[in-house]
C-alpha cells in the first residue's frame, strides 16, 4: 500500500507540475491576446493571471453549458473571450489537468485512513494536511532510520562536513558505487539526500506551520529566531538568513516528534536524539 502511495503522490506532482506549466502558458497566449505583457514565471499564477484564468474558466463553461459532447469545429461559436476553436481546446487541455491532479488528490484521501500515522499523529498536527501526510508515509521509510539524525539526513537537513547546512554545492557531494550500462562497476558523484522530500518539507511545510497559527512548530521556530537574533554569532546574519535558519530547525524538531511517534506505533525501538541523548539538551518552546 505504501508503494501505491508513492505512485499516486508522485504522479500528482508530476500532474500538478504540468499544470503550473500549462496554466502560464494559456494565460500568457491570453495576455498577449488582451494587450499585457506576458509572464515568464513557472510559480503558480499571479493575481492578473489568476484574473485571467477565471475569465477563462465562466467563459468555458458558457460554451460548453448543457452539450453532451465536447463541440465540434464546424459548429464553434465564440464568446469575445475565447474566440478560436483552437482556443478551446488549448483552455480543455488546462481542465483536464486540473481536473486529473483534483482526482489524484481524492485518491490520497481516500488512501490515508490505512496508515496508522496518519490516524495517530498526522492528523492532529496544525499545519499537516492530507497532501504533505502523502508525501511523507510514500517518501519515509521508518523501519530504515535507526536514529531521528537518520530522518534529517535523508531530508537533506544534516550538517555537511564544511560545518554549513546540506545543499547541492560540490562540496557536499558524494561518491557512490554503482553498476553502468555495461554491466560494470563504477563510481559517480551525487547528493546525499531525497531532494523531493526536502522541496516538500522546508519550502512547503514550513510555511504551512507558520500559516497555521499558534502552534508547538510555529512557537518552535520564533523561539528559535529570536535566539539567533540575540547571538553573537548570527545576530549580524540577515533577516532573511535568520529566518530560513529557524524554519530549518523548526522542520528538524517535527522529525524527531514524527520519528519518535511513528517508530511507536511501529513497535520500533525509539531513540533520543543526538543531543538529548548525549549532550542533555531539551529543547523548550516559547
Amino acid at each position: 500500500m505504501k508503494e501505491s502511495m508513492r505512485i499516486v503522490v508522485r504522479g500528482m506532482y508530476d500532474i500538478q507540475k504540468l499544470r503550473i506549466q500549462m496554466g502560464n502558458r494559456v494565460v500568457g497566449n491570453f495576455k498577449v491576446k488582451l494587450g499585457q505583457a506576458p509572464g515568464e514565471s513557472e510559480d503558480e499564477l499571479d493575481k492578473v493571471g489568476q484574473e485571467i484564468l477565471a475569465r477563462l474558466r465562466k467563459s468555458y463553461r458558457k460554451i460548453t453549458d448543457g452539450v453532451k459532447t465536447f463541440p465540434r469545429e464546424a459548429t464553434f461559436k465564440g464568446d469575445g473571450v475565447i474566440d478560436t476553436y483552437s482556443e478551446l481546446r488549448l483552455v480543455k487541455g488546462l481542465f483536464d489537468l486540473e481536473y486529473a491532479e483534483n482526482q489524484q488528490e481524492k485518491t490520497i484521501k481516500s488512501m490515508l485512513s490505512g496508515f496508522a500515522i496518519w490516524n495517530e499523529f498526522l492528523h492532529g498536527v496544525p499545519g499537516v494536511g492530507p497532501l504533505m501526510a502523502g508525501v511523507i508515509i510514500s517518501e519515509i521509510d521508518i523501519h530504515k532510520a535507526q536514529y531521528p539524525s537518520s530522518l534529517w539526513a535523508y531530508a537533506g537537513l544534516d550538517v555537511a562536513q564544511d560545518g554549513n547546512g546540506r545543499c547541492r554545492k560540490k562540496e557536499h557531494l558524494v561518491e557512490r558505487d554503482y553498476v553502468n550500462k555495461e554491466g560494470e562497476p563504477a563510481k559517480r558523484v551525487g547528493i546525499t539526500f531525497n531532494p523531493f522530500l526536502k522541496t516538500k518539507l522546508v519550502g512547503v511545510l514550513a510555511s504551512s506551520f507558520l500559516r497555521a497559527g499558534d502552534n508547538k512548530y510555529s512557537a518552535i521556530y520564533r523561539d528559535y529566531k529570536n535566539r539567533l537574533e540575540n547571538h553573537e554569532v548570527h545576530k549580524e546574519k540577515t533577516k532573511g538568513h535568520r529566518h530560513n535558519m529557524a524554519m530549518r530547525y523548526m522542520i528538524k524538531m517535527f522529525l524527531v516528534d514524527l520519528h519518535m511517534e511513528w517508530r511507536r506505533i511501529e513497535g520500533l525501538p525509539v531513540s533520543e536524539p543526538y543531543s538529548v541523548a548525549k549532550l542533555g539538551k531539551v529543547h523548550k518552546a516559547a
